[in-house]
């Protein structure tokens, strides 16, 4: 199966609720994940984590389906054609 360069965005609407579940999935699946970068925006009360990725579909689809598992977490994907 090919591999697809993309990103995922992820914000959390309650860090203190939802960050531990948060990691551990991002940590699971480290193998497709090319860089990381995570801000806080206190306007909104929200805090927001954009992934690069590298990963076939399958896997991609894993980590932003376990991810959107979380209540209150929501997720985003865009991948490429490569």
């Amino acid at each position: 199966m090919s591999k697809r360069i993309g990103m995922v965005s992820i914000i959390l609407t309650n860090r203190e609720e939802q960050i531990s579940n948060v990691s551990k999935i991002i940590s699971d699946h480290a193998s497709i994940i090319i860089g990381r970068i995570g801000m806080p925006y206190p306007e909104k009360g929200i805090n927001i984590i954009s992934l690069i990725i590298n990963g076939n579909t399958d896997k991609i689809g894993s980590l932003a389906g376990k991810l959107g598992s979380i209540n209150g977490v929501l997720v985003r994907s865009v991948l490429t054609k490569t």
